[in-house]
């Protein structure tokens, strides 16, 4: 990829996650961490309501055509973000916490955004 098309799609990334910030706390969710840093993962987004800790992954593309961006999170992308989270939690002392792991899909039809948010994802 070249550094051109690097730099749009971590554009695109950060834009993607905005919205999907936007949209949690519009939903009652307060955020506790962005981009968090787990050795080699990263979790997008970890946010609160209540007693329920929920781990959320956001994936964007652009335009209509391939793949469905939820359909890109396969089992492997699963299971590190499951053992990210659980690293996460004991690293900040929480491992008894009740956790849900969503996934927020952005997809871009120019200045338009469709957001597809789904609860318990996996």
């Amino acid at each position: 990829m070249a550094r051109d098309e690097r730099h749009a799609a971590r554009a695109l990334g950060a834009r993607a996650e905005r919205i999907a910030r936007e949209r949690l706390e519009g939903a009652g969710y307060e955020i506790v961490e962005a981009n968090a840093r787990v050795g080699r993962a990263e979790i997008d987004l970890i946010a609160r309501r209540g007693a329920l800790l929920v781990f959320c992954e956001v994936r964007s593309r652009t335009g209509t055509s391939g793949p469905h961006p939820l359909e890109t999170i396969d089992a492997a992308k699963q299971h590190r973000l499951r053992r990210a989270a659980l690293a996460w939690r004991l690293a900040h002392g929480r491992p008894a916490e009740a956790v849900r792991f969503d996934a927020i899909a952005i997809t871009f039809e120019g200045a338009e955004a469709q957001i597809d948010h789904v609860e318990g994802a996996f």
